[in-house]
């Protein structure tokens, strides 16, 4: 059974009622939308509305050992954008004002498809399987369902032991990082996860033994970090989600105002993408993937957000070609690749 909560600070809460802690044969399926850190914004810009109805937090305690049903056949109809790239080349430069007039250093830019969808939601999940996703089963609800291909890890924790693995810098598969663009992009990243870790971390314990690594992951080629730290013991699961949520990697930095840049700029809302999605276990661990490369299927459409990070040297043709890039390997691995140029 799928428990919807309107609040990220209501889950913990709801699994304690639950009864799941201390247990040792089940584990939470867990997802948490990008709205659920609407609070931490400081304007009063509305957020843009969300093309799809889905909770702002959701989980599922099943068996430890539990596997999927096998899933059916599914169509996807022609996809529809948002915006136009006009329009998202637009975006990007709105965010390149503000960096230069002080404001933010990075804002990540997210553009929306949808098309209409009939069948089985769950058959997405063998699709996109051979791009290895951290969380390769669907969740799916009551009218609802969301489906992962996401390479990059927004957290996870084993004791006291916590690591995230931001995500920045793309290039087609076989294709080298090699701007300083990228560099720059990756490196500011690092240092807001390193922030976000610090908030619950014992002191002089946070550390990047990975940085600008090149690795080919969901079909494209990226640069990675491993950022890491050990906890304070008075740690709640609350206080780690609130630390990292949403992930700099889909915001930007500082991320409170990334936050309001992207209330401001973008049409509609995240959905189900720049979220997170995956496990927590009784003990405390937990394991969940940064919701990128993700679909939601809701009302009878399929939907799926795209993006990048902009900085001062971004160039807005590139960075709509960078959002076709990591949307390109997605719909080809569920049969549904663009027909035409989105404009």
């Amino acid at each position: 059974m799928i428990v919807e909560l309107t609040a990220l600070a209501d889950l913990e809460p709801a699994l304690a009622a639950d009864g799941f802690f201390g247990r040792d044969d089940v584990v939470a399926r867990v997802y948490i939308g990008y709205g659920a850190s609407d609070l931490l914004r400081r304007t009063d810009t509305p957020a843009p509305p969300e093309p799809c109805v889905l909770p702002p937090v959701a989980y599922s305690i099943e068996p430890g050992q539990s596997t999927a049903p096998l899933p059916g056949s599914y169509t996807v109809g022609p996809w529809r954008p948002s915006w136009s790239e006009s329009e998202y080349a637009e975006a990007v430069d709105v965010v390149r004002a503000a960096i230069a007039e002080g404001d933010v250093y990075q804002v990540n830019l997210v553009q929306h498809l949808s098309a209409d969808f009939e069948g089985d939601p769950a058959g997405l999940a063998p699709a996109l399987a051979r791009l290895l996703p951290l969380e390769p089963r669907p969740l799916v609800g009551d009218g609802w369902a969301i489906v992962s291909a996401s390479p990059e890890l927004l957290l996870s924790r084993r004791g006291s032991h916590v690591r995230t693995s931001p995500i920045k810098g793309t290039r087609p598969a076989g294709v080298p990082v090699e701007s300083e663009k990228d560099t720059a992009e990756h490196v500011m990243i690092v240092d807001l996860e390193r922030n976000d870790l610090a908030r619950v971390a014992r002191s002089g314990s946070v550390r990047w033994p990975e940085l600008l690594v090149e690795r080919e992951l969901a079909g494209v080629r990226h640069l990675v970090a491993t950022v890491e730290a050990e906890l304070r013991e008075s740690v709640t699961l609350t206080d780690l989600l609130d630390a990292v949520l949403p992930g700099g990697s889909v915001t930007g930095c500082p991320k409170i105002a990334a936050l309001d840049l992207i209330a401001q700029l973008e049409p509609v809302g995240r959905g189900a993408a720049m979220g997170a999605l995956g496990r927590i276990h009784p003990n405390g661990d937990l394991d969940l993937a940064l919701t990128i490369r993700t679909f939601a299927v809701a009302e009878g459409a399929i939907h799926l957000w795209v993006g990048g990070g902009t900085v001062w040297d971004s160039d807005p043709v590139e960075e709509v070609e960078e959002s076709w890039v990591k949307a390109r390997p997605l719909l080809a691995a569920i049969g549904a690749p663009l027909t035409a140029p989105v404009s």
